[in-house]
């Protein structure tokens, strides 16, 4: 009797144990073992690759330009594996994830569509798990980039809270209860895409008015660079600094004169400011966050962009005066965001891949047992 009473207890014991561990994994990104992890940023003019441990540090960084968009998909892949065998040769690498700058689809394993990348319908993580060992992750690169805001930058503590991501175009990731949402086809949050201006400027997307023609790297410098071209009066210290070459105008030349005081740079970045302030208002009618994270490129240009977005947010907010309001503020990750998301997405899946091959394991030594191993979709719940 007593023996049986000990077993019993035992089986408790356990059982609670088990209990608190599920409950535990609930919250996935603690449970994740400590493990270094890969993360890959891939965009139309670079891949960047990195090590990066579980506290978000990257112990090593390695980058490369992105081959030409006109040769094979192939071509591509031959790049991250390469990045990827690179840093194993110096790092205990245990996931690799990598946020694309594309659609992928819901199971986070093939990309749908790159518009800077020859990837249509590309299998991504099948052809990268026939070259590399580890569990492998793909996501787009601004869900990854909200994710690594969330994890370690600007979007800690605000569960609710869409990322928005201004480079060349504009790019979103949406998070809810600490769970990045990507929609039932995967490619929730391109945001750049909605209609703000009915028969506006024609977007590369095919449609007219889209909020990416007003808010973005793109508009910024077509604005200006238009300026520059009929010769205005306001944009002669700009095309003095370029020599008259309306083509050398860039984002980031404007930005710079922008913090110098030249007021046609200043009024331009107000311009997509408000813009974006408009965008945002009407992302928050819809899916009411905490907290709106601004990064990409263009968010250098800081309170210049972050501050006319305010404003203009506060104008055109649905229910003004009666509703809590969210806040704006700019990512603290810098152009590391979606690679540091990435490889902490690319943690879960260890965890997932180690948890799974256990369960395998422990099952094998079950009598009658016979061990099928048959391909798993290790892209994990986030």
């Amino acid at each position: 009797m007593s023996t049986y009473r000990e077993r019993a207890h035992r089986q408790t014991a356990r059982a609670s144990v088990l209990r608190a561990i599920a409950s535990r994994e609930r919250s996935s990104h603690l449970s994740a073992p400590r493990v270094p992890t890969v993360g890959i940023d891939i965009g139309g003019t670079k891949v960047m690759a990195g090590v990066v441990d579980a506290d978000g540090t990257i112990l090593e960084r390695v980058r490369t330009e992105t081959p030409d968009k006109s040769k094979s998909a192939k071509v591509v892949e031959d790049t991250i594996a390469e990045l990827v065998l690179d840093l194993s040769d110096r790092h205990d690498v245990h996931a690799v994830g990598i946020g694309a700058a594309g659609w992928v689809d819901a199971d986070r394993s093939t990309v749908l569509f790159a518009p800077h990348l020859a990837w249509r319908n590309e299998p991504l993580r099948a052809a990268l798990a026939s070259r590399l060992v580890v569990p492998i992750m793909v996501d787009n690169d601004a869900n990854t980039a909200a994710w690594g805001e969330w994890r370690f930058g600007a979007g800690r503590g605000a569960d609710h809270l869409v990322m928005i991501t201004l480079g060349t175009g504009i790019g979103g990731g949406i998070l809810e209860a600490g769970k990045v949402k990507r929609g039932a086809y995967g490619v929730a949050g391109e945001f750049g895409h909605m209609q703000v201006v009915p028969e506006g400027h024609r977007c590369p997307c095919g449609n007219r008015g889209c909020w990416e023609q007003y808010s973005s790297g793109n508009a910024l410098v077509r604005e200006a660079r238009e300026l520059a071209a009929a010769d205005s009066p306001v944009a002669y210290h700009i095309l003095e600094r370029v020599g008259g070459q309306v083509g050398d105008i860039t984002g980031p030349l404007i930005t710079e004169l922008a913090r110098e005081g030249d007021a046609m740079c200043v009024e331009l970045l107000q311009d997509i400011g408000r813009w974006l302030g408009v965008g945002i208002a009407n992302l928050a009618a819809a899916l009411d966050p905490a907290r709106f994270v601004i990064g990409g490129g263009v968010s250098e240009a800081d309170e210049l962009l972050i501050g006319p977005a305010r404003e203009a947010f506060r104008r055109q907010l649905t229910g003004r005066g009666y509703r809590p309001e969210a806040t704006i503020v700019r990512a603290k990750l810098g152009a590391d965001a979606g690679m540091v998301g990435a490889a902490d997405l690319a943690r879960l899946v260890a965890r997932r891949f180690r948890r799974a091959n256990r369960r395998r394991a422990e099952r094998a030594h079950r009598p009658g047992f016979e061990l099928r191993l048959t391909p798993r979709n290790w892209a994990g719940e986030q």
